[in-house]
Order: C-alpha cells, then sequence, then structure tokens
C-alpha cells in the first residue's frame, strides 16, 4: 500500500472518508447516517446527516502534525468561554459516546491517526462578496468582543495555541512554509516580496507587542468563517486561533479580496464596528497595511505549502504576481 505522505489527494480524501464513515457510531449516529465532504483546507470538514434523528452536524478531522491533543483541546475552551463569557456564537462540540470531546480516528488505510471533533451545526450564510459593508461592520464588533474578552482571560492550565508574528511567519522554521519555494516565485518576485518582509518586520518591531495589542485572537476571521443568520452573527472554524497581533484578524478578515478597489471602505466599516467596543489609536489604525500585508505575505507561503488543496490549486503563481503589485503600493508609503 502507497504510505499517505505520496498518495494523490483524491485518494487520500477517499481513505479519509471511508474512515470517517466507519467512525460514525463512536457518536452514537445511526447506519444510515452519512457523511459529506463540505471542504478540505488545512483540516478536512464534513457534515455528517442523520435521517434517523434529522439531526445535522459538523464532523472536523485535523490534519497530520499541525495541532497537537492539548491544542485542539485549547481551542474548544477558548470557544466555550466566547459563548459562555462574551456572547459570541461559536459552535458547540458534541461529546462522543464514550463522553470525550476529541476522538483519535484510526485506519488501516492510513499511516498515522487524526483527531477528529464533531459540532453542532449553525444555521446561516457566508456574506456575499457584492454586499460586504454591512457584514465588514459587523465583523469588526465580534472581532473587538474577542479582544476584549481575551485580554481579560486567565488562559487555563495547559493553554497551548500556535503563535503568529514575524518569527513564526517568516523566520527559520515558519509555520506555513517559505513563501520563497510558492507557485511563481522568480527573481524579480524575490526581490520585491524581500523587501517587503523586511519593511513589515522593522514595523511590526516598532509597532511592539503590548498587552493592549497582542494577544489570544480568532486568527482566520474571514468571511468564510462568518455566518449572518438574520440580525445574529455566528463565527466558526478557530482551528488557527493563537497568540498574535489583534490588528491581525483584520487583515485576516480581507484574505483573498486585498486586491479589491474597496478594501479601504471595507476597513472603515470593520473600524466602525471595532469602535463600538474598543477605540484604536491613530498609531494604531495607520500601521492597519502593514497587517493586510503580513497576512497576505503568509497567505503565499500557506499555498505553496498546502498544494494540493483545491483552494491553493485555483489561485496558484496568480495570487504570487498580484502580492507583488500589492507590494509595490505598500512600499511606496511605508519602505
Amino acid at each position: 500500500m502507497a504510505t499517505t505522505e505520496v498518495l494523490p489527494a483524491t485518494e487520500l480524501l477517499a481513505r479519509i472518508g471511508r474512515m470517517v464513515e466507519r467512525s460514525l457510531p463512536l457518536w452514537g449516529l445511526s447506519p444510515s447516517a452519512r457523511a459529506t465532504m463540505i471542504n478540505h483546507s488545512e483540516n478536512v470538514t464534513y457534515r455528517v446527516d442523520d435521517p434517523a434523528s434529522g439531526g445535522r452536524s459538523i464532523l472536523r478531522v485535523h490534519r497530520v502534525g499541525y495541532h497537537s491533543q492539548d491544542a485542539i483541546r485549547s481551542e474548544l475552551q477558548w470557544m466555550e468561554a466566547l459563548r459562555r463569557e462574551a456572547g459570541v456564537e461559536t459552535p458547540e462540540t458534541i461529546p462522543a459516546k464514550d463522553g470525550s470531546i476529541i476522538q483519535i480516528l484510526r485506519s488501516p488505510e492510513l499511516d498515522h491517526p487524526r483527531h477528529a471533533v464533531m459540532f453542532t451545526f449553525l444555521d446561516g450564510k457566508e456574506p456575499a462578496e457584492d454586499e460586504l459593508l454591512g457584514p465588514f461592520e459587523r465583523l469588526g464588533e465580534v472581532s473587538a468582543r474577542m479582544h476584549r474578552h481575551a485580554a481579560g482571560w486567565a488562559l487555563p492550565p495547559g493553554f497551548t495555541r500556535h503563535v503568529w508574528d514575524f518569527e513564526t511567519a517568516f523566520g527559520a522554521n515558519p509555520t506555513w512554509g517559505r513563501w520563497q519555494d510558492s507557485f511563481g516565485v522568480d527573481k524579480p518576485t524575490l526581490e520585491i516580496l524581500g523587501r517587503m518582509e523586511k519593511t513589515i518586520g522593522r514595523r511590526l518591531e516598532r509597532f511592539g507587542k503590548s498587552r493592549e495589542r497582542f494577544g489570544l485572537c480568532h486568527a482566520d476571521i474571514r468571511l468564510a468563517n462568518l455566518l449572518i443568520d438574520g440580525t445574529r452573527t455566528k463565527v466558526i472554524d478557530f482551528d488557527d486561533c493563537g497568540i498574535s497581533w489583534y490588528l491581525y484578524d483584520l487583515g485576516t478578515a480581507l484574505s483573498f479580496i486585498e486586491h479589491r478597489p474597496d478594501v479601504p471602505d471595507l476597513v472603515q466599516s470593520w473600524l466602525r464596528g471595532y469602535s463600538k467596543v474598543i477605540r484604536l489609536s491613530r498609531e494604531e489604525e495607520a500601521e492597519i497595511p502593514t497587517f493586510i500585508m503580513f497576512r497576505r505575505l503568509l497567505l503565499v507561503a500557506w499555498i505553496g505549502s498546502h498544494a494540493e488543496t483545491d483552494l491553493a490549486k485555483s489561485l496558484g503563481a496568480p495570487y504570487t504576481q498580484g502580492s507583488c503589485r500589492l507590494a509595490e503600493r505598500y512600499l511606496s508609503r511605508f519602505a
């Protein structure tokens, strides 16, 4: 049998899918329950429907080696605390029959076991990309509520999450790999993006990591992880939550749409929502472009290290080329 490290993505996903189907009874689901893959990114996510009960839930199967069991537990602890203490609507975990919320799934077809968590299904829709001003204001407000909670929350014993700072993004052992190894990186690209990386590093060092600016945040609060349900705003997928600058969340909100001409308007909408809870200083607002480009360069790295995913394939070299154009604009103001 081929090792899963060299399997084509389609075959790997098929094997994970068969493992998931065999594992559904762990959560007490009926033999007629079925899992439908809805996303393959850092993890593989399934919608689980059980005709016998009429129930619907979400199963997340974790990527091997990205998070430890302690890190996953830490994520779930913060999600629960946000629901209980800050009124932020997040999915609840569904314990398995043995009472545990983190299961370890195994299959003879796979080289490594995988962690899995079942969540409640939340109603709502991702905001439409042609009507973003209102959703961005909501996004700013809910982000501020999460940041305010994080700043006053005592981390539980054993709490551990990724740190998203300059060193972990672009240092000797970057979490998402080197942007230099991504699609479409030629000599001119190395020069322009390299200059931008150095400029970002200098500005972030000057910006600092004071308690008011740096702490626990969602770290991937883009539109795909926001659900609008009437007047309710719900936040999903805390898989990347970790320690970073709070303004990094604004950079992540603009993931993959940094090139849009209405980005300044979207930023202002986000700030209107954020200011309902937390007021930013002029210095903080002035550094927003740095966090947008910090995230953009980090995504160039992610695309290269996740080349097997549909999202990375759909973006590829054009995303790197677009990053160069945005870098030139950024450097004209901040270098």
